[in-house]
Order: structure tokens, then sequence, then C-alpha cells
């Protein structure tokens, strides 16, 4: 790929790799603290939260970038048009989510009381739409760095919670500093690096929510499968299940910036290659897939060989259970990441309208397989519903619409571990043809 695409996830990757660290340390420490039952607590408001997240987002996350890419000139229109569109969506996302809680939980205040206080986090997500002008840039360094001043000043007030023995309240209040800081941080270095003030214009926002409207349910569709199986723990078994769950999917989750960063970074090179050079842009397809599927199945078999010992050390006997659910659900991540490039794709093609029918597809399966493993298996259930309902979203659906096929044909080709050598042959020439420029 590009040396700018490296470059620009190379930021992202050395950052996320320090707060990774930091959250692996504070993350195992909060979990023996909290143990099982309040662990699950937490992670099940924050999958309640989840879902409305995606509603407030309005899609417009998923075509931001290339509305900067395809009108430079009105930058400033379109992400402070974004910005409050999001804001106006995420009052009520917060009453639905609290909501939600209270009549689903009802008779469990501390719950209501702990949802209540992360549906915070909404509105401030909502003010995170700046990362994409960095993105569009190629200048990921800046919501990298703010990111991880914001983690550890988050980690910090985490450690004073340990060290002074607070309740789980206090923790769900980390998260609403975490993203306010975040939001604060890129709004200032937006200012400062861009020079320009942010100005609404509706008439722009409307064009903008006619293109983006499409990806609001797939969106909320990808938060059924990644959440569903939480939520319904939580209701159908109880908070420990739903714990050791969760434990398995934030250790999954550890390496998660690493295709994050790629994909976000290779995401405008990629829509800039389909209006230059159509055969460039599908090599590019190719190579991204072919990065991501390897990268993925190295740490699916490093994570199910050594589930033990990760669990163990991170989490401690308690989380025993957690085992062989990371062993299962570990296998899921290179089909979820194949559903984020396919939707570079579909973003490039034009292909918005598909997502609703493929994702409702999915979530309709993810739902009724955890509906049917869940009371059977508990925890172990749900991470083979996950790993059934990726595999069938993002391939076997592929391939059954036939307007999505030519994708799956790339994600093929992409399997090709030539591809893969192909590609780092070439960074690591590039870099020998650099340093001998510079000696």
């Amino acid at each position: 790929m590009k040396n700018n695409i490296i470059k620009n996830a190379s930021w992202i990757v050395v950052c996320k790799i320090v707060q990774s660290v930091l959250s692996l340390i504070i993350g195992m420490i909060t979990a023996r603290y909290l143990g099982p039952s309040n662990y699950g607590v937490l992670n099940y408001v924050s999958s309640v939260v989840a879902f409305a997240v995606p509603i407030m987002q309005l899609g417009l996350n998923n075509t931001i970038i290339r509305e900067f890419i395809k009108y430079p000139n009105r930058e400033n229109e379109i992400l402070g048009t974004a910005l409050i569109i999001n804001v106006l969506s995420s009052i009520l996302c917060m009453i639905g989510s609290v909501s939600f809680i209270a009549i689903a939980n009802s008779g469990h205040s501390e719950t209501l009381l702990v949802g209540t206080i992360y549906s915070l986090t909404i509105l401030f997500q909502a003010t995170e739409m700046t990362q994409y002008w960095f993105q569009a840039k190629l200048l990921s360094k800046y919501p990298s760095i703010a990111s991880l001043v914001a983690y550890i000043i988050v980690a910090a007030y985490k450690i004073y919670l340990l060290a002074t023995n607070k309740g789980i309240i206090f923790f769900a209040v980390s998260y609403i500093l975490d993203f306010f800081l975040i939001s604060a941080i890129l709004l200032v270095l937006y200012r400062v690096i861009s020079k320009q003030r942010l100005s609404v214009n509706f008439s722009i926002g409307r064009e903008m929510l006619s293109r983006s409207k499409y990806y609001i349910i797939p969106s909320l569709m990808v938060m059924v499968f990644q959440h569903t199986d939480k939520v319904m723990l939580n209701l159908m078994i109880d908070e420990a299940e739903t714990g050791f769950y969760s434990a398995a999917i934030t250790i999954i989750g550890i390496s998660g910036f690493v295709f994050s960063a790629i994909i976000d970074s290779a995401r405008p090179t990629i829509l800039e290659e389909k209006e230059k050079d159509h055969r460039v842009y599908e090599k590019r397809m190719v190579q991204l897939y072919s990065l991501i599927t390897y990268l993925s199945l190295a740490q699916s078999v490093f994570m199910t060989l050594l589930a033990r010992p990760l669990v163990i050390i991170i989490y401690g006997e308690a989380y025993a259970k957690t085992i062989n659910i990371l062993r299962i659900a570990v296998w899921y991540i290179t089909f979820s990441y194949y559903g984020s490039v396919r939707n570079i794709w579909i973003l490039s093609e034009e292909k918005q309208k598909y997502l609703t029918g493929i994702n409702i597809t999915g979530g309709i399966a993810n739902i009724f397989l955890n509906f049917v493993l869940i009371p059977v298996w508990g925890a172990i259930g749900a991470a083979v519903a996950s790993l059934i309902t990726q595999f069938f979203t993002n391939v076997i659906i592929g391939f059954v619409f036939k307007p999505i096929r030519p994708n799956n044909y790339l994600m093929i080709k992409g399997l090709n571990p030539v591809i893969l050598i192909g590609m780092i042959k070439s960074v690591l020439l590039s870099r020998i043809k650099k340093h001998k420029k510079t000696s």
C-alpha cells in the first residue's frame, strides 16, 4: 500500500500501543476489583448505550470523509453541520437509553443510575465527528495523540478510584471524562490546524443525510452483532455471566486498534483511487483484505493457544469461565473486519442501499441464535452465535446478494498469501531506499 497510509497508520498504532498497555494494566486491576457481577453491570450498560450511538450518528460517520474529499471548499460547513445534527440527535438517544434500562431493569436502582451516568457519553461521542476531518487529511496522529492524552488522564483517575475503594458509579463517570477530553482536544486542534471557523448550513445537512441515511440501520445492526449478546446474557442469565463474556471480548479487543488504524488510514486513499484509476482502486481493496485476513488469523491462533494464561494473568481465577469463551469468540474477528472493509467498497461503488437488507438479515440471525443458544450454553452460546453471525453476514450474504458479489471476489483474491508477501517486500524495499538516501 502507499507509504502515506502506512505512515498515517503508524501514528495510530504507536499511540494505541501505549494506550493499550495502560488499558490492559488498569482494566486488569479494575475487573478484579469490581468482580464479575459489577463488571457485568458496567458492560451491560455500555452495550445498551452502544445501540443508541448509530442512531445519534445518523450514518454521517460513514460518509463524511467522502464529503470532505468531494467538496474540499466547504469543509467547515460540512463538519459544523454534522456536529450540530449529531448533538441534537444525541439528546433523544440519551433519553431512549435511560428509558430502556429503567423498563428492562425495573427495581435495579444501581443499574439505572450507572446507565444514566454512562448515557452522557453519547453527547461527547457526537462531538467526536472532528476526528474524520483528520482522517481525510491523513493526519491521524492528532486524534491519536488526543486519545492518548485523554486516556492517561482517565487512567490516573481510575488509579485514584482503586486506591480509595470507590464504587461502580465513579467508574461510570470515568467514561464520560474520557469522551469529553478527546472531544475537547480535537475541536481545539481542528481550529488551530485548519484555521477555519465551523459554520452550520442545513441545506448541506439535508444533502449529507440523503447520502448517509442508508448507513443508520446497517450501523445499528453492527451494534446488534457486537452488543446483543451482552444485553441478552444480562436479561436471560445474570450479571456474572455477562462479566465472563465481556472479559473475553475485552481481551479480543486489545489489538483492535491495529485493524482500525489500517482500515481508517486506507479508506481515504481507496476512495480517491476510485475516482482516478479503477485498476489501482481494486488493487488497494485486495491488499487491504489480505492484510486484515492474515493479521486477524494470526491473532486468533495466538489467543486460542494462550487463552488460559491470558485470562488468568489478566483477570485472575475468578474469571476462569472466560477461557473457553475466548477460544471460540476470537475466531469471529476476521469476519467482523471483513464487514468494515466491505463498507469501504460499498461507499465507493455507491451501493449503500443494499446495506440495510444485509445487516437486518444478519441482525435477525444474531438475535435468533442468541435466543436459542444462550439458555443452553450461556456465555459460550453467545460466543458461538457471534461467530456464526459474522461469517453469515460478512461472507455468505455477499455471495447471495448479486450486487455485492464483486466485493466478495476481491475478498477471495486477498486470501492469496502472495499479495501479503508482495506488500511486505514493497515496504521493506521502500525503507531500504530511504535509508540509502539519508546515509
